[in-house]
């Protein structure tokens, strides 16, 4: 037979061959590079795609296979190869940092491809390209690989949203966040000597007069110069801004003039409040700050970036002084694309290609702040749309008019998210906008306010602030912008509720918020007394199940995202991880099991800054994800946890890691013992694991499997507090008897209940006497912890006239002290003894039991590697090392059932721990390599519980694995000298039977 083969850009006539030739074509790689530009031509409509031309790179940059420019964008090149593509790489690699003719930035981004073998067969390409599964990788001009090892896999639709997120100019971008932060902290200096105007302009922003202010006034001043420059290369009819002050002395007049010309096209987001800061600066004042923000729009026009993605929403986010009382951080992009994508992928019965259809989404954001979480989702709507051949740049009027809602309290916040919207698309205008400052705090008519929380009982509300709409105002366009509005965001009308809610609470006792009478509400100077009517207002206010003071200001938001959302619609917010696993969180856990589906939490099981999804939280957060249920439609029991190794680092791996966690299937199940979950990988690179779980499945309704970095620790938990010993590599479950603490004992009472400002507390607390009456354990002090057996570290003293409720708090005090704040890279002990009885303090709080010989029990079995993982379990694990635990919360602890044990069993219990009182213990996290916690274990294991050498052996593995939780080693590094010792113990451990023996017979000689 003979085979044609065909040149580049040659097409086969099936009609003209001649007879006797096969038809069959051996396809060229220009032909299907030329291929796959027509189908990304029809994904990516606003972009420019050329394949197979030369010329485009400088230097000898040599001819690239597929060159992807986009306005705004950095420059993708594509290398493409049929498989094996050995040289693939190497070439997109050579690609990075050439120049391209007629584009301001150089390729900042190649992507190499391999088309699969068989393709190269195919007569006619692009049907069967668009089915093909292609292997691509990301390389990036500051040496980086995504992945870092192996390949992805997916569709050339796939790859689209690489090449889309791949063009963000990073480089840019980090250079224009610093140009544009040092060019508002240069103007904010020249307000210093200007009060008289910075005492205006904080009256109109709702903001104390003070340095943070004149640094926000400048900021949203430099956000206009920046879109007014860039609007005057694309906008017909507007003027540079140093044009049209060429030659003119008093720089405030025209650039005041251009702006009202700007806001007859329309932009009220961006220079409606701009323009009344400018009004209120004095002429010298106005000169000086323009001519600084002036030299900064230069400096970013020559980097070719004049309104970068979420550009100034990072520059303000590191403003905002009150953050701290709001507890407002903010979304990190990248985390802001993962959660928008995991969300809109739940929405159902949306066709993309229907722009009628996505003009009656309702998308809200009731806390907004600075805009990232409706960027995110405006642009996943928009790439959806363009993935089907919509123009994404027809859906800006209606994303903007009709789809996208957001409020916040900060008039400032509410200015930066118009921008950032408004700049998604600069050219495009639109008439109004559904972006609202809502009343906060104490209002002229006396009454306080709690901005979006009044929406809990109200869908009309008075605005303060309409920065896009001048026909809403109560008068002309050219009034003040803080003119109130009348906006309506009605119950069940929202099809997405997307939030990262503030986190504060009432009961906060540290760092800004120590000396507030109700934290929660202390932001904007408000007075104690302003700070108490608002916390009553809350109570007031309060509707739904989610909310509880001690979970916070968060918990209030999910009820109003319930509230806001019609059957089938979803909820997606960023929370503290407390929201998995806090007592006060239940109301919200049991609300999404009981009305929700498809529930998805995803978490990070990094340490530091890397476990939270914000920036500057220092704290560990979840994204939670899930759609109402219809009427009529049946519950899902089954929800998909999602603990990833790091936080998404850029956009790529945030749109791959919210495909990869869509389309793994994660048929592991919690319950289906010690295997571990469903791996989630980026080529080769391990990024984290999925299992599946019951919502309800756990005590008090608690997501305990998250922040977990091996399923297995997990699963091995899990079974242990269903009554199973099952152990990693053990191939069935053991029965144990388990039972909730508060089933054995009775918990001590909460510290101020104790020591608390009378009437409440009977007692104050003292410095530690050898010789008190009322001894107490009331603090850490990690020195001291080493062992099972811990000293008082206080007395107490009885309030004069209060020594009735003095005897009755004493008669609470035991032996018993369970570890409320149990950080296990530092402290060693899950529950201390004390040799007499001592009141239990603030992260001691007693454990009494009818039989004090449960005491005993309770310390060998807590203080060895099945209590440590279950006290690990069923802790909050928000701070990196730290397991949190409430009184409240301890009552549903896992514990070995010391009813079940008889006599015999219980003065085993007791002669282990004589055997280890007066042994140290190292600190938990080198549990798996503590001698004496190896030998605790033993004796737990086979003596006290009766097990085999395997089963001891099987706890060993598992303190391995649980000490190489990121939640618990805190990244803190294990000792030099004990790693070797690791070693020389796990093998030694191997001939335990053997050795025992032999060193009895020796012993007894």
């Amino acid at each position: 037979t003979i085979f044609r083969l065909t040149p580049s850009h040659e097409t086969v006539n099936a009609e003209s061959t001649p007879k006797g030739v096969s038809t069959m074509v051996g396809q060229v790689e220009a032909n299907a590079n030329n291929a796959l530009g027509a189908l990304l031509r029809g994904m990516l409509p606003r972009s420019v795609i050329r394949a197979e031309h030369a010329g485009l790179l400088t230097g000898s940059g040599g001819r690239p296979d597929l060159l992807i420019t986009d306005p705004g964008g950095a420059p993708v090149v594509i290398e493409a190869e049929y498989e094996p593509a050995r040289t693939v790489e190497k070439e997109a690699r050579s690609r990075l940092d050439l120049g391209v003719a007629g584009e301001p930035r150089p390729v900042e981004s190649a992507i190499a491809v391999r088309y699969p073998a068989g393709l190269k067969d195919e007569y006619e390409l692009e049907a069967p390209l668009r089915v093909s599964r292609l292997a691509f990788a990301v390389f990036h001009a500051d040496g980086t690989r995504f992945p870092e090892a192996g390949w992805l896999e997916g569709s050339v639709e796939e790859l689209s949203d690489l090449v889309r997120v791949a063009s963000v100019p990073r480089r840019a971008f980090d250079r224009a966040a610093d140009l544009m932060e040092r060019g508002i902290e240069r103007s904010s200096r020249s307000l210093k000597e200007a009060p008289g105007s910075v005492a205006r302009i904080a009256k109109l922003l709702g903001m104390p007069d003070v340095e943070q202010t004149r640094r926000m006034a400048c900021a949203i001043l430099a956000n206009a110069v920046v879109f007014h420059h860039r609007l005057a290369g694309i906008t017909e009819g507007v003027t540079a801004p140093r044009t049209v002050c060429q030659d003119a002395v008093n720089l405030q007049k025209p650039i005041r003039e251009e702006w009202t010309r700007i806001l007859d096209i329309n932009y009220w987001p961006i220079f409606a409040i701009a323009r009344d800061i400018l009004d209120h600066l004095l002429a010298g004042a106005a000169r000086w700050v323009l001519e600084r923000l002036f030299e900064m729009a230069d400096e970013m026009d020559a980097l070719g970036v004049t309104n970068a993605h979420d550009l100034t929403g990072r520059i303000f986010q590191r403003l905002i002084a009150d953050r701290k009382y709001l507890a407002t951080f903010y979304t990190l992009p990248a985390s802001a694309s993962l959660l928008a994508r995991l969300a809109i992928s739940l929405l159902d019965g949306v066709d993309w290609s229907d722009a009628g259809r996505i003009g009656r989404l309702r998308v809200g954001d009731f806390a907004c702040g600075t805009g990232a979480l409706l960027s995110a989702a405006y642009e996943e709507i928009a790439a959806r749309h363009e993935r089907t051949g919509g123009d994404a740049s027809k859906l800006h009027r209606p994303l903007l008019e009709e789809v996208l809602y957001g409020c916040d309290v900060m008039p400032s916040a509410v200015h930066i998210t118009g921008s950032t919207l408004s700049g998604l698309a600069p050219g495009q205008g639109f008439d109004l906008s559904r972006l609202y400052t809502l009343a906060y705090g104490r209002q002229p008519d006396g009454d306080v306010r709690l901005g979006s929380l009044e929406l809990l009982r109200a869908s009309e509300l008075r605005a303060l602030f309409n920065t896009s709409d001048p026909a809403l105002r109560t008068g002309s366009a050219g009034q003040e912008t803080s003119a109130a509005v009348t906006t309506e965001i009605r119950d069940g009308d929202f099809d997405l509720v997307i939030m990262n809610p503030p986190f504060t609470r009432n009961v906060t006792r540290e760092g800004a918020t120590a000396g507030a009478a109700a934290a929660a509400f202390a932001a904007f100077d408000a007075s104690e007394s302003d700070q108490r009517d608002m916390a009553k207002r809350m109570g007031r206010l309060r509707r739904g199940d989610s909310y509880h003071g001690n979970a916070g200001i968060a918990s209030a938001f999910a009820d109003l995202a319930d509230r806001k959302l019609r059957p089938g619609g979803v909820i997606a917010l960023v929370l503290p991880l407390s929201a998995a696993s806090g007592q006060a969180w239940q109301g919200f856990r049991r609300m999404l099991a009981e009305r929700y589906t498809g529930l998805t939490v995803v978490s990070i099981a990094a340490n530091g800054s890397r476990m939270s999804f914000s920036s500057d939280t220092g704290m560990a957060e979840c994204l939670v994800v899930a759609r109402k249920r219809r009427d009529g439609e049946a519950s899902d029991e089954n929800a998909r946890f999602v603990s990833l190794n790091e936080r998404p680092g850029g956009f790529p791996q945030a749109a791959e890691l919210a495909r990869t966690a869509e389309s793994t299937p994660g048929a592991r199940h919690l319950r289906d013992g010690p295997y571990g979950g469903d791996v989630l990988q980026h080529g080769e690179d391990r990024v984290g694991e999925l299992v599946i779980a019951s919502p309800s499945s756990s005590a008090a309704n608690r997501w305990s499997c998250v922040r977990v970095a091996d399923a297995a620790v997990a699963q091995t938990a899990f079974a242990l507090q269903e009554g199973r010993l099952h152990l990693p590599g053990m191939a069935k479950a053991l029965p144990l008897p388990m039972t909730r603490l508060a089933g054995v004992a009775d918990l001590g009472l909460y510290h101020l209940d104790i020591i608390g400002a009378p009437p409440r507390g009977p007692f104050q607390r003292l410095a530690a006497s050898p010789t008190a009456t009322y001894p107490a354990l009331w603090n850490h002090d990690a020195s001291r912890e080493r062992r099972l057996i811990v000293a008082p570290d206080s007395q107490l003293q009885v309030r004069r006239g209060m020594e009735e409720k003095a005897s009755r708090v004493w008669a609470t005090a035991g032996r018993a002290h369970l570890n409320l704040d149990f950080t296990f890279g530092a402290q060693c002990l899950a529950v201390a003894i004390t040799e007499d009885r001592a009141i239990g303090g603030r992260v001691w709080p007693n454990v009494r039991f009818a039989d004090e010989r449960f005491d005993w029990a309770l310390s060998v079995w807590s203080n060895g590697t099945l209590g440590l993982v279950a006290h690990w379990w069923h802790a909050n694990r928000q701070q990196s090392s730290k397991a949190g635990v409430t009184v409240r919360s301890a009552e549903d602890l896992p514990v070995l059932d010391f009813r079940e044990l008889d006599d015999d069993r219980l003065e085993g219990a007791r002669l282990i721990f004589d055997e280890f009182r007066d042994l140290d213990l190292q600190p938990a996290y080198l549990a798996d390599t503590d001698p004496n916690r190896a030998l605790l274990d033993r004796r737990v294991v086979c003596d006290l519980l009766g097990f085999d050498e395997e089963t001891f052996r099987g706890v060993r593995r598992l303190a391995a694995k649980w000490c190489a939780e990121p939640s618990v080693h805190g990244g803190k590094k294990r000792p030099a000298a004990k790693r070797s010792f690791t070693y020389r113990f796990e093998q030694a451990e191997e001939y335990a039977l053997v050795a025992e023996p032999v060193f009895e017979g020796f012993r007894k000689a």
